[in-house]
């Protein structure tokens, strides 16, 4: 990759909007953000939802927040753990099932590092015997979008040889269908990852959730302690989960704006790859060229360290983002 001294400040993971205004100008607010994958079009938290911040969280509403979360996953309470981000759940699950683990590729780079001892694994694969397997479904960063009844078999398979299947459905609202949520079993050996903040839009709120049997999540109850959100993740997830009317609205929209932008990246002799309406993975690019071209008009992307001919484009908000991304395209 050219320009890697720059570009590999950005490798990690996206949002870096002060990385990126510090090293090619302007304020963080002048740049269009389209590194992250989230939903451009966040939930509307209503001004009148008003956490106490002056209080401790209320274990009460830690209930009401699993409570709507499990309806909405359509899992049974006793499976459903809140969690402060999917992503130190993982972390969390990885030293309580103490196994080596094997990551997907390519997949979330915590999927690897949450174990003390990793390795690759293809999709079906059958791992040696007390394995713990971590996909993400859909895919990040390719949008591969995997049937449930696949994910399934391949649980019960590792599972035969005393391992774990974790499936990070980190960007499974927008594909419901697919969701292994409901075979999680209290006897069984498959774990569900699920995030709140790319759905609806609010990264910041620090929430996910585990599905897994209940011997599992009282370690994880026990590892996090008596407190593990904040007051406002708790009435904000609660309020959202709640909103079906959004959430049918939400789903129904998001796949039209991802074909938007799959036209656009057409017209430029880009092609998008990938099933999830958040985001769109373009591969066989000059990735670094692209970035750097787009970062210096204050548009930033997400380039990936493993694979330096790939670039991942969230999508745009509205129709001004767009065509602003067309423009600085079409510019170049």
């Amino acid at each position: 990759m050219s320009g890697g001294l720059v570009i590999d400040h950005f490798l990690h993971h996206g949002g870096r909007l002060t990385e990126a205004a510090r090293r090619f100008g302007g304020a963080a607010e002048d740049w269009l953000d389209l590194s992250t994958g989230l939903n451009p079009a966040p939930w509307p938290v209503p001004q009148a939802l008003a956490p106490d911040w002056h209080a401790l969280p209320d274990p009460a509403g830690l209930a009401v927040l699993e409570a709507a979360a499990a309806r909405h996953f359509g899992v049974d309470p006793a499976l459903c753990c809140a969690v402060p981000g999917s992503e130190a759940a993982l972390r969390l699950l990885a030293r309580i099932l103490d196994l080596p683990g094997r990551a997907l590729v390519p997949s979330y780079r915590s999927h690897v590092e949450a174990f003390a001892v990793s390795r690759p694994v293809r999709f079906g694969e059958v791992p040696a015997a007390g394995e713990t397997c971590v996909i993400a479904n859909p895919g990040n960063p390719d949008g591969v979008l995997h049937a449930p009844e696949a994910l399934c078999g391949w649980a019960d398979r590792i599972a035969g040889r005393g391992g774990w299947l974790i499936v990070d459905e980190a960007f499974g609202d927008c594909a419901p269908q697919a969701s292994v949520a409901a075979a999680v079993r209290p006897e069984g050996r498959l774990i569900v990852l699920r995030s709140f903040g790319k759905f609806f839009g609010l990264a910041g709120v620090r929430l996910g959730f585990v599905l897994a049997p209940p011997p599992i999540l009282a370690k994880l109850r026990a590892a996090m302690g008596s407190w593990p959100l904040h007051a406002g993740a708790l009435v904000i997830g609660a309020a959202a989960y709640g909103d079906a009317a959004w959430i049918a609205a939400t789903r129904a929209d998001l796949p039209g704006r991802a074909a938007a932008l799959d036209a656009v990246l057409a017209r430029h002799g880009l092609v998008a790859e990938g099933a999830s309406p958040l985001f769109r993975l373009v591969t066989g690019c000059p990735a670094a060229e692209l970035f750097e071209r787009l970062a210096r008009v204050r548009i930033l992307v997400r380039p990936f360290a493993e694979f330096p001919g790939w670039l991942r484009f969230g999508v745009p908000a509205d129709p001004a983002a767009l065509a602003r991304l067309d423009r600085a395209l079409h510019n170049g």
